[in-house]
């Protein structure tokens, strides 16, 4: 088995079957990838992304191998533009079982180099929105009986990176947040758990490639730090937002699920 190939066979288990899922970030890297593993396992997957453009393809392409999905543009600093969504979701659908929020931001730099701009920005999207998003779903998936809310962190949430302040606080606030929300509100039967990929090869990586020079040199940090020697790819993530979405993680709650390669060890 090549690495990034899925291990779980679509055709033989649909593990959302009538399954409603909302991804934030969905245009491309991780929370395409995500959307499109829950589409093919039989979710219908309301695939958003601040380009509507993005997220209309992603759409098209599950739609394509005959799979369930629609798109929306979405801003996830817009608070009211965030309820509105859920909400229309669970007008249009029924129910809302999968919320994946994944929309993020990053730039680098130590205390001296981030801009104020910049940190505000780092909070309003890593922390804020995914709180305002969780808020809209959560009444919903109560009135259902329960649901899944995956909030994307980052192994930078259980580590600290050099000259990374603004991502690193954020990252570990966010990993926080959604412990505390999982303590509350377990008793409704909602899971909340993190996740928090290392490095997997994505556009999203343009903060560390700047601050480190390069691709190449970027390239040669992962094969020199990462115990395993390489990137991640989406797929592989894509299996773990499987594996919280669906009834295989039924136990788990609270929990920041790390793919990164052994990085953070």
């Amino acid at each position: 088995m090549t690495p990034g190939q899925s291990l779980v066979d679509r055709r033989i288990f649909p593990l959302l079957k009538d399954k409603v899922a909302l991804v934030t970030g969905a245009g491309s890297g991780i929370g395409r990838a995500g959307a499109i593993a829950m589409a093919q396992h039989g979710a219908t997957v309301i695939v958003t992304d601040l380009d509507y453009e993005k997220a209309a393809q992603v759409a098209a392409s599950i739609k394509a191998e005959g799979a369930s999905a629609c798109s929306a543009a979405l801003d996830v600093t817009d608070d009211s533009a965030v309820k509105a969504v859920i909400d229309e979701t669970v007008m249009t659908h029924g129910r809302l079982d999968i919320l994946h929020s994944h929309a993020g931001y990053q730039i680098e730099g130590n205390l001296e180099q981030v801009p104020l701009e910049g940190m505000d920005l780092s909070w309003r999207l890593n922390v804020r929105s995914h709180f305002i998003a969780a808020r809209a779903a959560v009444r919903h998936m109560r009135a259902l009986g329960g649901g899944s809310v995956i909030i994307t962190a980052s192994n930078s949430g259980v580590q600290y990176d050099p000259e990374m302040i603004a991502y690193a606080t954020t990252k570990h606030a966010v990993v926080a947040m959604t412990r505390q929300m999982a303590g509350d509100y377990a008793r409704h039967n909602i899971r909340f758990n993190t996740l928090c990929p290392g490095f997997i090869d994505t556009p999203f990586n343009a903060g560390f490639e700047k601050q480190m020079g390069g691709r190449d040199k970027l390239e040669n940090y992962i094969s020199q730090t990462i115990p395993m020697g390489r990137w991640g790819t989406t797929g592989e993530v894509a299996d773990s937002i499987l594996f919280l979405a669906s009834d295989m993680s039924t136990f788990m709650t609270g929990h920041a699920l790390v793919i990164d390669g052994g990085e953070s060890i």
